[in-house]
């Protein structure tokens, strides 16, 4: 009996880890389905709940960020036919989503810090106008109207602020890695 328990604690610890691993990417991917944080931190913990329980039916050679899209994916479907409000998104668009999502995951697998540590270093760098675009816009969850509102700008500037930014942070997070 004691060898079957630590054999489980062993699985546990491994499953534990990736978690902690996968944990805030797999919560932008769900973010990015739901569109609203609350949702898309239940999606993500049912989901983990799931992938516990079937443990055994996951392939060792399989890559677990991409099971584990594949849960919240088939998650939020259920949570969609529940919440017949919410718009759904079509299949091409969610594979295109997946591979982004792959490109995010092999740049945190290359070795350096994590694609959310090269974000926020890249952050830092912005100019103050775009940094606090990108932080009320993505950080704070504002609509467009919302966020121009509270940085007392115009929709049109905020929009071109956030486009700045994206490119902004994306050439730097290449030249990072």
């Amino acid at each position: 009996m004691k060898v079957v328990q630590d054999q489980t604690m062993t699985e546990r610890e491994k499953f534990t880890n990736l978690v902690r691993e996968s944990h805030a990417e797999l919560l932008v991917y769900a973010r990015s389905l739901t569109r609203e944080d609350t949702n898309s931190r239940d999606i993500v913990q049912d989901s983990f709940v799931v992938a516990w329980n079937n443990m055994n039916k996951f392939e060792v050679t399989r890559d677990f960020g991409s099971w584990m899209r594949g849960i919240i994916r088939n998650k939020w479907r259920e949570y969609l036919r529940k919440d017949k409000r919410q718009v759904t998104v079509e299949d091409d668009v969610l594979e295109s989503l997946e591979v982004v999502m792959r490109d995010w995951q092999s740049m945190r697998d290359d070795g350096g810090p994590s694609v959310f540590i090269k974000l926020e270093q890249c952050m830092s760098k912005l100019p103050e106008s775009l940094m606090k675009a990108v932080k009320c816009f993505y950080y704070d969850g504002h609509s467009t109207d919302e966020a121009a509102d509270e940085l007392s700008i115009g929709g049109a500037t905020l929009r071109k602020r956030l486009q700045r930014a994206r490119a902004s942070l994306r050439d730097c997070i290449k030249v990072t890695n």
